[in-house]
């Protein structure tokens, strides 16, 4: 029996993706092995990276001159890449820190010790609820560092800071290909695959060209943009399975309607969320109105016994992972692209009757 995983991550992925991928998974197209064996230089395997990059491209709208790399590492090995890559120039770096992946983007980068990195603007001081209006930019950076989607917290940017130098960079790990983004307003996009994209395993970076150089003095081979780009991310053995799922969930998306229909149709799932939520008189949830994420909402009871109950007969009726981070407690509901309207209408009806036994 299939449930509804409401996990952060790895998440949900659409029924029709994994039944191909199960169709698919012996015997790909007839070539008498499965993807997971084929050789990364074949021309099976050539015809898949390449619909992926091109669904991407499609997709997301990314103009000529960005690159799309897909790398190993996770999200998290980009808070090292990043500034590697990027403090070329006065060799300064503002970050906006909204939650805990921006915070340790900002200490990864500050451990480095290869440039200037300051602490712009913060959220921390309540618990990453809502999004800085304000931010202590400077006019002489090579970026500016933001993370577009806070997993954790439940926070979105809605409107991007207006930078004075340099160029924006944003993790999009939790909103990629669920909202529709202008990729030009963009130095550097990049996320992590276990969310709206496919299982873990491809990192998808996307980087304007004029920003692939050298990087900084010392920048490991495997962390530099430049190696992959030249490379058409096939400097070494790529996660071939991820990049697989990717370009079956794209098609999918695709068949859709695209980003534009994704995003209405996360838009209406996560206001009926927020409405019942707020309209209930026993769930809260503490994020900023006007900054609240589509993709992961937080909420609680009155009491932190009741959030415990709460959870354990969640799971008991099909309603898997809904427990919030340890950062927070409570519960949370990540809706990613996968989540049916059927899934939040469940966890609506459960949310109730819930309240009616525990007032």
């Amino acid at each position: 029996m299939r449930v509804y995983n409401f996990s952060a991550g790895p998440s949900m992925l659409p029924l029709e993706v994994l039944e191909q991928a199960q169709r698919d998974f012996v015997d790909y197209q007839g070539c008498g092995m499965s993807v997971t064996e084929m050789s990364h230089r074949s021309k099976q395997y050539d015809e898949i990276h390449s619909e992926c990059l091109s669904l991407f491209r499609e997709l997301m709208q990314i103009p000529d001159n960005y690159r799309i790399l897909l790398v190993q590492g996770g999200a998290s090995q980009q808070f090292d890449a990043i500034p590697l890559n990027m403090l070329t120039g006065t060799g300064r770096a503002d970050y906006i820190v909204t939650g805990n992946f921006a915070k340790k983007a900002y200490q990864a980068a500050k451990a480095l010790n290869v440039g200037d990195i300051h602490l712009a603007a913060t959220s921390e001081d309540k618990t990453y609820t809502y999004i800085p209006a304000q931010a202590d930019l400077r006019d002489d950076t090579d970026y500016v560092y933001i993370t577009q989607n806070n997993t954790i917290f439940g926070t979105r940017w809605t409107k991007l800071p207006r930078l004075k130098s340099g160029v924006l960079v944003s993790d999009v790990s939790s909103n990629i290909l669920g909202e529709q983004i202008d990729v030009s307003r963009y130095g550097v996009l990049y996320a992590g695959a276990q969310k709206n994209v496919a299982p873990a395993g491809v990192t998808i970076v996307i980087v304007r060209e004029d920003l692939i150089t050298d990087g900084v003095a010392g920048c490991p081979t495997m962390l530099r943009w430049k190696t992959q780009a030249e490379a058409d991310s096939l400097y070494n053995t790529p996660p071939c399975f991820s990049i697989y799922m990717a370009m079956l969930n794209l098609r999918y998306l695709k068949k859709l309607g695209g980003i534009r229909e994704m995003q209405k149709i996360n838009e209406y799932k996560s206001a009926l969320l927020y409405d019942f939520i707020d309209n209930s008189g026993f769930y809260t949830n503490a994020v900023n109105p006007q900054d609240r994420s589509l993709m992961n909402v937080p909420f609680v009871t009155p009491s932190k016994e009741l959030d415990a109950e709460f959870v354990k007969q969640a799971t008991q009726h099909g309603l898997l992972s809904i427990k919030g981070h340890k950062l927070v407690g409570g519960m949370r509901a990540s809706i990613y692209n996968a989540m049916p309207v059927e899934g939040v209408r469940a966890l609506i009806a459960f949310m109730q009757k819930f309240q009616s036994e525990n007032k």
